[in-house]
């Protein structure tokens, strides 16, 4: 029953995650005067800042995973039972998809719709994959209070140093494939992203090991 309520957890806590992330995305272009750069802004700090909540107030119910490749790095370095992996996942995939159906009814937009902004290419999954790996490294290498600021302040730069906005995340870039918003990514380009996460995941993995040893991660 502890396991089953600290998925629940990390499921609510992806779901308020991407509330944020496509309900900031939303409002920040219908603000912005066609400014791209100011949704942007708009986007990434209120990600950021997201992020850094919602980790305090998680961490201690659920480690505040959010996303399946931290789910799996930790498991992976011996810091996250494996046999919690599967209820988390799903519970992470579950509440993205319920995150962005929530921001839809917010916004009064169709509940149900494709994404279409085009996210495909080298640039765009080698972004995926730079962002993801120092998602993951961070969340291994952190201790408790220090991982929830350090996350958020790396998604917030993410934002702006990688061609892909950093998703670093299957189960949001899966959810992000049904909003046609500022947010969005077309289905057919979710593969490529999700491959490439875990590919960045996995070089996290490896280099944690390397470097420290798994001795200070942050779960």
């Amino acid at each position: 029953m502890n396991g089953l309520r600290r998925a629940l957890a990390d499921g609510l806590g992806t779901a308020l995650l991407l509330a944020v992330v496509v309900g900031s995305g939303i409002m920040g272009e219908r603000l912005s005067g066609g400014n791209s750069g100011l949704a942007l802004l708009a986007n990434s700090l209120a990600t950021g800042f997201a992020l850094v909540a919602l980790i305090l107030a998680f961490g201690p119910r659920s480690g505040a995973h959010f996303n399946p490749v931290v789910t799996f790095a930790l498991a992976l370095r011996g810091k996250f039972p494996r046999r919690e992996i599967g209820g988390f996942l799903l519970a992470q995939f579950a509440g993205a998809l319920l995150g962005v159906l929530a921001v839809h009814a917010m916004f009064d937009v169709p509940l149900l719709q494709l994404g279409a902004r085009v996210r495909s290419g080298p640039a765009q999954w080698w972004s995926e994959v730079v962002a993801t790996f120092g998602l993951v490294f961070i969340a291994l290498a952190c201790d408790k209070k220090s991982a929830p600021f350090a996350i958020g302040a790396y998604i917030a730069a993410a934002y702006w140093f990688t061609a892909s906005t950093s998703f670093a995340n299957p189960a949001a870039t899966l959810a992000r494939g049904l909003t046609a918003t500022f947010s969005g990514i077309r289905p057919e380009d979710v593969a490529g992203f999700v491959i490439s996460q875990f590919i960045g995941a996995a070089l996290a993995i490896w280099a944690d090991r390397a470097l420290f040893d798994g001795e200070n991660g942050a779960q």
